[in-house]
């Protein structure tokens, strides 16, 4: 079993920055951001693969990095020039693939599920 714990999740206003964090009990090859908002379907922000590749959604692209620390089992999300749009529970997941299937990534990409870090974003 694999268990991740995300960090980091904070009230900011607009135009701020955070930096989550997801620490995962083991390796995993592809990881992901997701959020979602209140009464929103979960939807994808970013992933990354083995290989370091990463995908953003568009919505995020220029503003979000993902980045992952193989030493620490530490998968990261910052968060630059934030908008109001991008509060919600954010979620790290993880999965054996080695490489995304689909931009941005899809729910049904992961098996396993961090319990999320709020993010509000106050205007």
């Amino acid at each position: 079993q694999v268990r991740l714990v995300e960090s980091g999740g904070d009230s900011v206003q607009a135009g701020g920055s955070l930096r989550l964090s997801c620490v995962v009990s083991r390796y995993i090859n592809y990881m992901g951001w997701f959020r979602q908002a209140p009464g929103k379907e979960r939807e994808g922000v970013a992933d990354i693969d083995t290989f370091s590749d990463t995908n953003y959604a568009d919505s995020v692209k220029g503003r979000f990095t993902i980045s992952r620390d193989n030493a620490k089992n530490t998968l990261y999300l910052q968060m630059d020039s934030l908008k109001p749009e991008d509060s919600g529970m954010y979620f790290c997941a993880g999965d054996w693939r080695l490489r995304a299937v689909q931009t941005p990534p899809a729910q049904t990409d992961f098996r396993y599920w961090g319990q999320g870090t709020q993010v509000t974003v106050s205007s």
